[in-house]
């Protein structure tokens, strides 16, 4: 299935798909199908060279890609027998961030996923993927119960950053975020975290303390948004390019400094290209990491993701 929206440098890609869609009228002629599989493998080549080279601003763009796989997306593609938990038991419950018990093959986990929603309903109903302080303390609530019964946590993260409305600030996100990262980083279970889209400050940090900390190739995770960063430096949204390219922000950078310690590939041309295999190469990932993480005992896990996350950020002067 084609893309329904293009992106600037997606031009080349566009071109030789409506070459390819073009000839399929004639595809019984022998000729026409070795012309067909030779620009297939063209297209193949060009998108590959092309994601493989995004500027900072443009992988900006496909996280946000509105036919890119969001945490529910991933949640019905990778588990089994999910049962979704709701509420915080202390104010309501969050749609953005969605919780539950499911299995991954033979693990029984707890998944939690921020879901920024499809349709313009589903969107106003998920505040567009930026949870309240009643998300955060549904996942601190669910976190626990898993860490109770001895379940990994596997988080999914997507979201621009935590609500910054009033009504958010009057039930106290900031000392709610707080309180979720300062427990999971001593939580006694095995906690695997993906960045699969969006990943803004603390919105998306609150459930990002993890053992493992992976990102989908296009992904990108930042203190804040380029444009909120445009906004402070340049005092316009107009340099959110020159902003994203100062954050660091992409998936190869963010390998490089330690923040992370795995890329998860992505299909030839996104994410929002192939969503199952997408799915398929994330499963993988997860299942290889259960595995290994399993075999710890969980005080050592703990004692040894609350070193990594205190280290995060430091760094050395020259004499």
């Amino acid at each position: 299935m084609l893309p329904t929206e293009r992106f600037s440098f997606d031009k080349p890609i566009a071109e030789l798909e409506a070459r390819i869609e073009n000839l399929k009228k004639n595809a019984a002629d022998a000729e026409v199908r070795a012309e067909m599989a030779a620009l297939r493998k063209t297209l193949l080549q060009v998108q590959k060279d092309i994601y493989a080279s995004l500027q900072p601003w443009e992988t900006v763009e496909v996280a946000r890609h509105p036919n890119r796989p969001q945490a529910l997306d991933y949640i019905r593609m990778i588990f089994d027998e999910f049962v979704e938990l709701h509420g915080d038991r202390f104010f309501g419950d969050d749609p953005a961030i969605q919780t539950g018990w499911a299995k991954l093959d033979e693990y029984k986990v707890m998944v939690i996923g921020q879901h920024k929603g499809r349709d313009v309903k589903e969107r106003q109903m998920c505040n567009f993927g930026c949870p309240h302080p009643e998300g955060y303390r549904k996942a601190l609530r669910v976190m626990k119960m898993a860490a109770k019964f001895g379940l990994p946590i596997i988080t999914l993260i997507d979201t621009p950053g935590a609500y910054p409305g009033i009504a958010s600030e009057e039930r106290g996100v900031a000392l709610t975020i707080a309180e979720l990262m300062f427990e999971m980083s001593m939580l006694p279970a095995p906690i695997v975290c993906v960045v699969i889209g969006e990943g803004g400050s603390g919105g998306a940090v609150s459930i990002g303390v993890g053992d493992r900390i992976a990102m989908m190739e296009h992904a990108y995770y930042s203190v804040i948004s380029p444009e909120g960063c445009a906004g402070i430096l340049w005092k316009s949204g107009e340099h959110k390019d020159k902003a994203a390219d100062a954050l660091k922000m992409r998936s190869k950078d963010l390998l490089g400094f330690g923040v992370i310690e795995e890329i998860i590939e992505e299909p030839p041309g996104g994410a929002h290209r192939d969503p199952p295999l997408a799915a398929s190469r994330l499963k993988h990932y997860l299942r290889t990491q259960l595995k290994l993480l399993q075999k710890i005992p969980v005080e050592e896990l703990a004692a040894k993701r609350y070193d990594r996350f205190r280290k995060l950020g430091m760094f050395g002067i020259e004499p």
